[in-house]
């Protein structure tokens, strides 16, 4: 770790890039999820959900500018002043790259840096209980499968270990939009593309247009952000192509209504036809902090079935529930039951179990076991 006295120093280019590259380097030796330098506020690190600080000074407004924009290149700095906003992906050297976003705020210039795995990461790895029904998702020849989730749980690693899964399985043609790259794939059985909205590409819906003239067998967008993308990835899915994408949603019922809601209420009805055909299956996740220091993976799958498609074309997500819990045979599950399965095996504490449970008789239920000392039939 460089020595923080000097964080609020005056730095010519050369110390403050010298600076900034062992600080990332430390951080990703460390473990940290990410690092934080803003103006005006202590220096500080995600570590394991938790905030750490690195010093007690806040950072002065001209240091954090000068370590915020050293390692960018004209281009970058340019774009910056102009728009006072800037996201992209840092690579300092093998196996160390960074998602970075930079800000102005009323303080001066703020900067997050998310450490990108070093390897690859495998799906056997990520703290799935069950991995076929997930598996099973990633065999079919088109339809569409949405990882959804808050910001930091572990969405753009399960993806990049799903397109591994398939890089290994199949011999296809996978086209990846991502907004930035952040795990670089190489092609093994599959011929694997990735492009970067902002340097390959203007938008995701341009990108996935461009794809569907490529010959893709997967297409992969990493946010499905807007109308059009949404439209086209679920037009996509139906005309022959296995599409893959993420959205910022908690569970499966508000993940379809995220999906819905885009679309004006004259199309709604047309599109939750097509999308309860077109659906594989939702994994929606969470990282919650763990009895042993670090993050356990929390999980609901909800797989499509005749039930579900008939909720969706029926506009009755509040069935979903119901209909998951009695579809446990066939894989899916509930975000409760993952919560419940993580304590009953003590990899979370009381307290995370009843922050993280959704139904209030889960809640009532934990607490009075709490109190007997966790027998193990709850999720049974």
């Amino acid at each position: 770790m460089p020595d923080l006295g000097q964080i609020n120093e005056t730095l010519d280019p050369v110390n403050a890039a010298d600076f900034m590259r062992q600080l990332l380097a430390s951080i990703q030796e460390l473990g940290s999820s990410d690092l934080h330098l803003c103006a005006g506020a202590r220096p500080f690190v995600r570590h394991n959900g938790a905030l750490q600080y690195l010093d007690q000074k806040p950072l002065e407004a001209a240091a954090s500018k000068v370590l915020n924009t050293v390692l960018l290149n004209q281009v970058q700095r340019d774009e910056f002043e102009s728009s006072h906003d800037l996201d992209l992906a840092l690579t300092l050297g093998l196996r160390k790259r960074y998602r970075v976003n930079l800000m102005q705020h009323k303080e001066g210039v703020a900067g997050t840096y998310r450490i990108i795995p070093n390897k690859i990461p495998r799906l056997k790895d990520l703290g799935f209980e069950d991995l076929d029904p997930i598996r099973k998702l990633l065999t079919y020849p088109n339809g569409l499968i949405l990882v959804a989730g808050a910001i930091c749980s572990g969405k753009s690693v399960t993806l990049a270990a799903m397109i591994d899964d398939i890089n290994c399985t199949r011999e296809e043609h996978l086209i990846a939009v991502e907004e930035p790259i952040e795990i670089v794939q190489t092609s093994k059985s599959c011929q694997i593309t990735q492009r970067e909205v902002g340097v390959h590409t203007h938008s995701f819906a341009g990108a996935l247009k461009s794809a569907l003239r490529q010959d893709p067998d997967i297409i992969v967008i990493g946010e499905l952000r807007d109308l059009e993308t949404i439209e086209m990835a679920i037009t996509a899915s139906e005309t022959g192509h296995l599409v893959i994408g993420t959205l910022h949603t908690s569970d499966a019922a508000n993940t379809l209504n995220r999906v819905l809601d885009v679309f004006p209420a004259s199309q709604q009805t047309h599109i939750r036809v097509m999308l309860s055909h077109a659906l594989r299956g939702i994994i929606c996740q969470r990282l919650l902090p763990a009895t042993d220091g670090h993050m356990a993976l929390a999980y609901e799958l909800l797989l499509n079935n005749t039930a579900v498609r008939t909720l969706i074309h029926e506009n009755k997500p509040e069935g979903l529930v119901n209909v998951m819990e009695t579809g446990s045979a066939e894989g899916m599950r509930l975000m409760d039951k993952s919560v419940l399965s993580l304590w009953e095996s003590d990899r979370i504490s009381d307290d995370v179990a009843l922050k993280n449970l959704k139904s209030e008789m889960k809640r009532a239920q934990l607490r009075e076991l709490i109190m007997l000392q966790k027998p193990t039939y709850l999720t049974t």
